[in-house]
């Protein structure tokens, strides 16, 4: 692939199934993903969501890790303010030490949850104040240039495992260019300051010992089927599955009052949040993906593919892959 492309999956639990069935369908997702080229594929920190199950995100990835041989793996992202530098230095350390050369280490500060969860996790509502130092101690013990005296990483020290901020805003742009790192814009699901972040990220950027010139990755979401009214069909079912779960506070909707619920209103910012999503033929997606890399700056894609089925996922991801294989 001349553009890279990775994958972010969310390790969904579809209804019906369960966590055991979800991890499966992630060894099955990496594998395909590695036979075909991707880059890489990240999991990402959510708690307390019935419909994803990667909240325990550095074991998932050892999993994963455990069944593939070449293919990065990572975390897109590990909630920093959720944890200490050092369990997250001496989690990926480990990570990196098992599977030399693959690991990536995404980080956001958003807390991945509510506020009953965030309490639940022991984590206090100004944590995300201290972001910025939390990074630069974790990159310290990462290196093996510790900031806390007499205090190393085992495993971790010296691993260099290459850090990610990932971001929706104008902070995360801001961090990732003053700390000389790549910058991951979540636009699958925030979309609205994507072009001032990136182009605010390139201007601002020094480089560091990781990194000596900007790279963005972009975030998109894509359903590629066989036919056109397939795709649109399953990016139907991504949408009325992402009402339910958002917005039908655990109510069995049938498929009008949930069609009602997602023409409403309040549905408006779950649209939004598909803004920017490649649907359609191999061909139509290749061309809106190409597209949407121009328009984000972005040196990567991170591909989200909506589809509910371990089946139609599959076939996303090799469609998506072999459209560009082809041109």
């Amino acid at each position: 692939m001349t553009l890279p492309l990775s994958i972010l999956d969310l390790a969904p639990v579809r209804r019906g199934s369960s966590p055991g069935e979800t991890f499966a369908a992630s060894v099955e997702l990496a594998r395909r993903a590695e036979e075909l080229g991707y880059l890489r594929v990240w999991y990402a920190e959510h708690h307390n969501i019935a419909s994803i199950a990667s909240s325990a995100t550095s074991v998932l990835i050892a999993h994963v890790g455990a069944h593939t041989t070449t293919i990065r793996l990572g975390a897109g992202g590990i909630m920093l303010p959720n944890h200490s530098p050092l369990v997250i230095a001496e989690q990926f350390g480990t990570l990196e030490s098992l599977h030399p050369g693959r690991i990536d280490l995404g980080l956001g500060r958003a807390p991945g949850s509510d506020r009953n969860t965030m309490r639940a996790l022991r984590r206090d509502a100004s944590s995300a104040d201290t972001f910025p130092q939390d990074v630069l101690e974790l990159q310290g013990y990462l290196s093996g240039a510790t900031l806390v005296p007499g205090v190393d990483a085992t495993p971790g020290k010296g691993t260099n495992v290459p850090l990610y901020v990932l971001g929706s805003s104008m902070f995360g742009a801001s961090l990732a260019a003053a700390l000389g790192l790549p910058y991951a814009f979540a636009s699958h699901f925030a979309p609205a300051a994507l072009q001032h972040a990136v182009a605010a990220y390139r201007e601002e950027f020094r480089p560091s010992a990781q990194l000596d010139r900007p790279y963005v990755i972009a975030g998109v979401n894509v359903v590629a089927a066989d036919a056109k009214e397939e795709a649109d069909r399953q990016l139907q079912a991504a949408r009325r599955a992402r009402v339910l779960s958002l917005l039908g506070r655990g109510r069995n909707l049938d498929a009008d009052e949930t069609d009602a619920l997602l023409g409403s209103p309040a549905a408006r910012q779950i649209e939004q949040m598909l803004h920017y999503t490649a649907v359609g033929t191999p061909e139509e997606v290749r061309s809106y993906v190409e597209a949407f890399a121009e328009h984000a700056q972005a040196d990567e894609l991170i591909t989200v593919h909506q589809s509910a089925s371990t089946e139609d996922r599959l076939r996303s991801v090799e469609l998506l892959a072999d459209s560009f294989a082809t041109v």
